[in-house]
């Protein structure tokens, strides 16, 4: 088995990339008529033929990301230390984040349930509602998977696998053509599980994360995987403007005359893996090829980016409740609570957590030197 560099600096620069493209997601939630935890009265449809598509391309490449990352942590440490490290590191801000963080946003979100804030923390400290942290419960699942999944691809059959999916990536089409495996899974999961919420027996939204982390693990166990990705971005390119183009027609199209609703459904469901998949490849590629360095502020800002993770929609929630109240249009709503949704949450990260030991425990930082 090859053993993997201690770093990537292209997953610092997407993890960092894409978390922060998940925060405007969020932050432009309340005005794309989605129904989301707080909604402007007004609402842009612009906005939201934008936002469908952006769905498709963030958390597919984090899971991928984290599947990576869990290869390079298992070539290092034995899966007992990494088991621990992400129990301490998940499943402990998971467990605090959802009796402290999460609360706020069912008070906002209905107050007058409540009696007060401290009314809402008192019902819910113990109910463990997840909202946004689906990811994170996400995450754990998935690690318990990834040593399993280690020692066999460590295995002779393993290693037949890797080296085929070795040989297919030496091929300009060879890694966008393997996407048919996720299609297909993506669409034979729906036929029963047709909801699209972040419940993990959702099978059909949790093993097509799972084929992405388990995607990520297969890349990073093959140095030439890996370097492939880079050398093909151009074929991918491709592959990845056809897809959005067929994606934004079948989705701004009328095709209501193709079969039935279930019919129209099932190719819905193949274009969105496919244009998954296909910007996968393209954000790997690219950012192999130009995002090669660590400049400190990214190793910065990569170790801030999960305690930023955990707050940022509570934030984003609270700051959106008073600004939908304002009398203004949707622009400088949305880039208010952009800005200082940003600046709080940025902040409470930098001036708060980073310093301070206890909440770096909480928020699943290392502890500091």
């Amino acid at each position: 088995m090859e053993v993997t560099p201690q770093r990537y600096a292209e997953l610092d620069w997407l993890r960092v990339i894409l978390i922060v493209a998940v925060f405007m997601h969020h932050v432009f939630m309340p005005f794309n008529g989605d129904n989301w935890h707080i909604m402007n009265s007004e609402s842009s449809k612009l906005l939201d033929d934008i936002m469908v598509y952006f769905e498709q391309l963030r958390l597919p490449v984090l899971f991928l990301i984290a599947g990576a990352g869990s290869i390079i942590l298992l070539n290092r440490v034995s899966s007992t230390a990494f088991l621990l490290s992400k129990s301490k590191r998940l499943l402990l801000p998971l467990l605090l984040a959802m009796m402290f963080i999460t609360p706020p946003q069912a008070y906002f979100e209905a107050p007058e349930q409540y009696a007060s804030l401290l009314d809402a923390y008192q019902q819910r400290l113990l109910i463990f509602d997840n909202k946004h942290l689906w990811f994170i419960e996400f995450l754990i699942i998935f690690m318990l998977l990834a040593t399993p999944l280690k020692k066999a691809l460590d295995t002779s059959p393993g290693q037949t696998l890797l080296g085929a999916f070795e040989k297919l990536s030496h091929r300009p089409f060879g890694l966008m053509l393997s996407g048919v495996v996720l299609i297909s899974v993506r669409c034979i999961l729906k036929l029963n599980y047709p909801e699209q919420d972040g419940a993990i027996e959702n099978l059909s939204v949790s093993v097509f994360y799972l084929v992405f982390f388990i995607t990520g693990m297969l890349f990073m166990s093959r140095q030439a995987i890996w370097q492939s990705i880079a050398r093909h971005r151009r074929f991918n390119l491709y592959g990845f403007i056809v897809s959005s183009l067929v994606f934004y027609i079948y989705y701004l199209g009328d095709f209501s005359s193709i079969g039935s609703l279930a019919v129209r459904w099932q190719i819905w469901w193949a274009l969105t893996a496919l244009l998954s998949w296909a910007g996968m490849l393209v954000l790997l590629g690219y950012a192999g090829h130009y995002l090669n360095n660590s400049p400190a502020w990214l190793r910065q800002a990569n170790e801030l980016i999960y305690p930023f993770y955990i707050l940022h929609q509570t934030v984003i929630v609270v700051l959106a409740y008073y600004i939908v109240q304002w009398d203004a249009g949707i622009t400088l709503k949305s880039l208010s609570v952009l800005v200082l949704a940003f600046t709080l949450t940025a902040g409470l990260c930098y001036f708060l957590i980073r310093p301070t030991t206890w909440l770096r425990l909480a928020f699943g930082l290392k502890q500091r030197a």
